[in-house]
């Protein structure tokens, strides 16, 4: 029998002081609620839903009702869940009165009929599914979230804060989810990499499961989840993946962000290249690990303590 793990992300940038504290109460709680479905032997589906609905909740985050608008002062919704154990996978876009994306990410993924639908389209049918719909007013995140210092990269001066959970059950079942509300004053009908399989996450029982989160921009173009997944195949251990990459994400695209992983056996990776990235991670006990930053080593990238 495997031993459980929960990890979930809040988002990489630099996180305002007065926001720290919040932001790593966040992902305690979030996490808590994933590990509580594993720990009475639920299924990493289970698990990884119930951790970023909390999130989503919670207006902390750039996510469900703390999400930003765009341009036109709208909110439009994002999010991905993915089974390891069937690759199987369901993705919405742009939704504007759904409170709770990732679970109707979802109910797109059992409907069986598509995998990815937008707009419109997709909170018909929320409505169908029964995925309850929302005032839009409720979703929208107090001013005050956005916030940042003028020495900052673009890249990391507005919030990023897409949220993200993976979980590894006690059947060796693996599941990825992600959720945000994009970044802040974007253009109508913008989509990062958050709904994009590969990109914002992926999940793949013979490997892993990640979550990235970040500028999506820039994350897009190294399918940043999947690469993941390959190296652990590789043989790579999540730590490592996790730092490679997140040094490839500078390197190569001039992008910003964080990587949070699992693999098969259980192990985790989590890397940034922002000031901050709030996580937590909770593992038999229940041992829990929350923050908003990793200890910085020789390399520019912040890394996980060895324990973990």
């Amino acid at each position: 029998m495997n031993q459980p793990v929960m990890v979930v992300h809040g988002g990489a940038w630099h996180i305002p002081p007065p926001l720290r504290e919040a932001h790593r109460e966040g992902c305690r709680r979030a996490a808590l609620t994933g590990w509580n479905v594993l720990a009475a032997g639920g299924a990493a589906l289970d698990a990884v839903e119930a951790a970023v609905r909390v999130l989503e909740d919670d207006p902390t985050y750039d996510a469900g009702r703390g999400s930003h608008c765009n341009l036109q002062g709208e909110v439009e919704l994002d999010a991905l869940i993915m089974d390891g154990r069937t690759l199987e996978l369901g993705s919405v876009a742009a939704v504007k009165r759904v409170r709770h994306p990732i679970t109707l990410a979802r109910r797109v993924m059992e409907s069986g009929e598509h995998a990815f639908v937008v707009g419109a389209g997709a909170e018909a049918w929320a409505e169908a599914l029964g995925v309850p719909l929302c005032d839009p007013a409720d979703l929208l995140a107090p001013s005050s979230a956005i916030a940042g210092d003028d020495w900052t990269p673009p890249g990391m001066r507005l919030p990023a804060d897409t949220v993200g959970a993976v979980a590894l059950d006690l059947a060796g079942n693996l599941a990825v989810g992600t959720s945000t509300g994009g970044t802040p004053n974007k253009r109508p009908g913008r989509v990062g990499d958050t709904p994009l399989v590969g990109c914002g996450a992926y999940a793949d029982n013979a490997t892993g499961a990640a979550a990235a989160t970040g500028w999506g921009e820039r994350l897009m173009r190294l399918v940043l989840s999947k690469s993941a997944c390959d190296l652990l195949a590789q043989g790579e251990a999540p730590q490592a993946v996790a730092e490679r990459l997140i040094r490839q994400l500078e390197q190569r695209v001039a992008g910003y962000g964080g990587l949070i992983i699992v693999d098969r056996q259980g192990r985790v990776g989590l890397a940034h290249n922002t000031p901050h990235l709030s996580f937590a991670i909770v593992r038999p006990g229940p041992e829990v690990l929350a923050g908003i930053e990793f200890p910085t080593a020789e390399s520019e990238t912040h890394r996980l303590p060895p324990a973990y």
